[in-house]
């Protein structure tokens, strides 16, 4: 195993393992606010119940992973966290 691999043991335990992954990340066609909005509250309320949610986040933030909910934070708040 390499030291990398190990140091995402935590997605094993995600809350969002076996999600559709469509609630994290935008649709490739375009998307009304008020969808947007809607799939984003769907995508954070299972973040908020997930046991790796600080570890989640953390690697959204040193990857700079910029597209989707990771961490129960979007794209645009995890950038203003970093800005």
């Amino acid at each position: 195993m390499t030291a990398l691999h190990a140091s995402e043991e935590w997605q094993a335990s995600a809350a969002c393992r076996g999600q559709s992954a469509a609630i994290f990340f935008a649709p490739t066609h375009f998307e009304r606010k008020d969808a947007r909005a809607a799939r984003e509250r769907q995508a954070k309320a299972v973040c908020a119940s997930c046991p790796v949610r600080s570890q989640c986040l953390q690697y959204a933030l040193r990857i700079r992973e910029p597209h989707g909910i990771w961490g129960g934070l979007s794209e645009v708040e995890r950038r203003s966290m970093i800005a």
